[in-house]
């Protein structure tokens, strides 16, 4: 059969950047998912994109479905005929429905029996023929928040459509989609080549698209960006910071990409980097730049969609625009610092936090009482971190963080320290926020620690005190990433906090804000969930984590041990056995409905294995409370490992609901006592 290349591009205006990527990919996978479902086979299959269209292109596509043999089995033929030879009503509307008669019919025959068979070949049908209703499925199921309407049409899309292509080979595939009838004719570069390019063949488009100034390829415009923006560093001597999202940005925002470097004013460097490189980033969509020791320089990187004639009228253009936003970040600087963070609390009043739970002065005034509780915790000045939770809000009200909400917190801590107040405190003005996102770095100090988990703590206390806690993907106040802030901070800082006091600690401080009873049950249960999803992304199986969930365990450190023991006893020989076994005797005792001995009775011993059961285990037992006293629980876990060899042998041999009360009750004991060793650190029957 027959093969070509299969072409499908879409030509827009200028579609969302961000959006870009997912759009392609979502196209690219409902014209994959289309074809597969039509029984077109392919070789490969790639996708493109750029500012102004979505395409994708199938390799090696089959000219045609396989032609299929269809059989429809219809009535018994003891039932299809009457004792005389004559069809029965049910027969001929059988035949009736696939065209034929009944004499028509083939039989297919069983060691079951005789039945009526129709049996056709049904012709595959061509790839132009499927193509178009495969490409308007794929484009209604695209993900467009909010589509646009345009002209007098109520045909709807993300951008304005101006040019469909469907092509199988040379050959152009009839069809209509959003308003377009398909042709040849795709879209050049708006500036460099403003006439629609022809395409001759679905193989050359790539190459013709070159002629026109337009990388159709992602993946390969982007390649550039990076090797054009190496270059430049290498020239120069400068490290450009190149941001994954706003790479993934201007490589949407182009279509033939030219990186140059401009130039600002040597004294706006004196203005703190952050809001600078904001400015840059997200109003420009620059690329800051650093000296080789990571110190930021007076010169920006940035893709200009143009290969110009005189390149240093467009550098000069993109100075000339960086200039004013550069020169609104000093102003702001300039002016904030006139005034105080301390002088700018009674202004907090003003701004409300949440209708219920008060003002961001009120919040700020919690922050400062439950960091100085964690601080005095951790046997670290308490002062200090009440007094970094009492000004963590004020830099809100500041210009800077007001026109670059972003630098929050960081610009915090260059006020403070241009007021005076001690580095600890300004650090942790910043570290507040930390971490603000998956991987995001900690906290420096504990001090800065005490304050960022204190408001989280504050956030989810709140929140859950007033019955606002998150439904489904809606989460308004973060709480999901407050949890795992929390978890992230105590595990990997190493701090000996329970989250039971810091919630009890915050719900006193809330005074009588909060309206749900359960608030503290709530919030640990809702801490517990994110665990699980904590330790699910670092590679640990559901099983151990509902392993030690059992304990809900509200120290994190503890949780993190109890974890590692678990991880490490799964791998033993002896853990599956073990877990059965545990299973075997939670479910034992569960039906058992009497009382158990306060201790195991050895007067009571009749079997050896039973006997030798116990002395094992007493053995044992003498190391492993110690051990787990003093949270040493990996340890403890290897030496109850031990019981594998005689708990099999009791199990094997003993009847562990003996007729006798006593003795039975005896047993249970026994078995009690051993389960509960084992529970003391994790309930390891999940495992099994």
């Amino acid at each position: 059969m027959n093969k070509e290349t299969l072409l499908i591009e879409l030509g827009t205006e200028e579609l969302p950047p961000k959006s870009l990527k997912t759009l392609a990919t979502a196209f690219y996978e409902g014209i994959k998912t289309g074809l597969e479902a039509n029984d077109l086979s392919y070789d490969d299959i790639k996708w493109f994109a750029t500012p102004r269209r979505l395409a994708v292109k199938v390799n090696g596509l089959i000219e045609k479905q396989s032609d299929k043999i269809v059989e429809k089995r219809g009535p018994a033929v003891n039932v299809a005929f009457d004792a005389d030879g004559n069809a029965s009503k049910a027969a001929q509307g059988w035949a009736r429905s696939n065209g034929i008669t009944v004499e028509q019919a083939e039989r297919l025959v069983t060691d079951k029996g005789e039945w009526l068979l129709y049996k056709a070949t049904v012709t595959g049908k061509a790839v132009t023929d499927l193509v178009a209703d495969i490409v308007v499925k794929s484009l209604n199921k695209l993900p467009i928040p909010k589509p646009m309407r345009w002209g007098a049409e109520r045909i709807q899309f993300i951008r304005p459509v101006h040019t469909l292509t469907m092509m199988y080979g040379a050959e152009i595939i009839a069809g209509e989609a959003l308003g377009v009838t398909s042709n040849n004719l795709v879209q050049g570069h708006r500036f460099h080549h403003r006439e629609l390019v022809t395409i001759d063949h679905a193989d050359n488009y790539e190459q013709l698209m070159l002629k026109a100034f337009v990388e159709v390829d992602y993946q390969i415009r982007q390649d550039k960006i990076v090797a054009q923006i190496k270059e430049v560093e290498n020239e120069l001597s400068l490290v450009g910071m190149i941001d994954k999202d706003l790479l993934d940005e201007v490589t949407a925002l182009v279509e033939w990409p030219v990186t140059l470097v401009g130039t600002f004013d040597e004294d706006f460097l004196n203005v703190p980097a952050e809001p600078l490189i904001y400015s840059m980033k997200d109003h420009q969509k620059y690329f800051p730049a650093t000296d080789q020791a990571g110190n930021l320089v007076n010169k920006f990187i940035f893709v200009s969609n143009i290969e110009s004639k005189d390149p240093q009228q467009v550098v000069f253009g993109n100075e000339k625009v960086i200039r004013p936003r550069l020169a609104d970040a000093e102003f702001f600087f300039k002016t904030d610092k006139k005034k105080t963070l301390a002088s700018r609390l009674e202004t907090l009043e003003t701004v409300l936090f949440q209708k219920q739970l008060g003002t961001l002065k009120a919040k700020s005034e919690r922050i400062a009482g439950l960091s100085g509780f964690i601080a005095q915790t951790l046997n670290e000045n308490s002062e200090d971190a009440y007094r970094a939770g009492l000004l963590s809000k004020t830099d809100l009200l500041t210009d800077m963080v007001q026109e670059f909400p972003q630098v929050q917190g960081t610009m915090g801590k260059y006020y403070a320290l241009n007021d005076g107040e001690s580095e600890v405190i300004a650090q942790a003005l910043e570290d507040q926020y930390r971490p603000r996102y998956a991987g995001d770095t900690l906290p420096e100090a504990n001090t800065g620690c005490a304050v960022a988990i204190a408001d989280k703590i504050d956030t989810l206390v709140g929140i859950f005190g007033i019955n606002q806690a998150p439904k489904g993907d809606k989460d308004p106040f973060a709480l999901r990433r407050a949890a795992i802030g929390v978890i992230r901070i105590i595990i990997e800082k190493k701090l000996a906090l329970d989250l039971n006091e810091l919630i009890a600690k915050s719900i006193e401080l809330f005074g009588s804000k909060l309206t749900n009873d359960n608030t503290a049950e709530n919030v640990i249960d809702f801490i517990m969930g994110r665990f699980k999803a904590f330790y699910q992304e670092q590679g640990i199986s559901v099983d151990i984590i509902q392993a030690v969930l059992a304990k809900k365990p509200t120290a994190p450190l503890d949780f993190e041990k109890r974890i590692k023991a678990v991880s490490h006893f799964s791998t033993l020989p002896e853990a599956e056995t073990l877990a059965a076994a545990n299973k075997r005797v939670g479910n034992i005792l569960a039906k058992f409905k009497g009382e158990l001995y306060s201790k195991f009775k050895e007067e009571l011993v009749i079997e050896d294995a039973e006997r030798e059961l116990a002395l094992t285990y007493s053995r044992i037992a003498v190391k492993v409370s110690p051990l787990v006293e003093k949270k040493e629980y990996q340890a403890a876990l290897s030496e109850l490992a031990g019981l594998k060899a005689p708990i099999d042998t009791f199990f094997d041999n003993v009847m562990v609901m003996s007729d006798d009360e006593a003795v039975k009750v005896n047993r249970l004991t026994l078995l009690n006592e051993i389960r509960g060793s084992f529970f003391a650190i994790a309930d390891i029957s999940v495992l099994q």
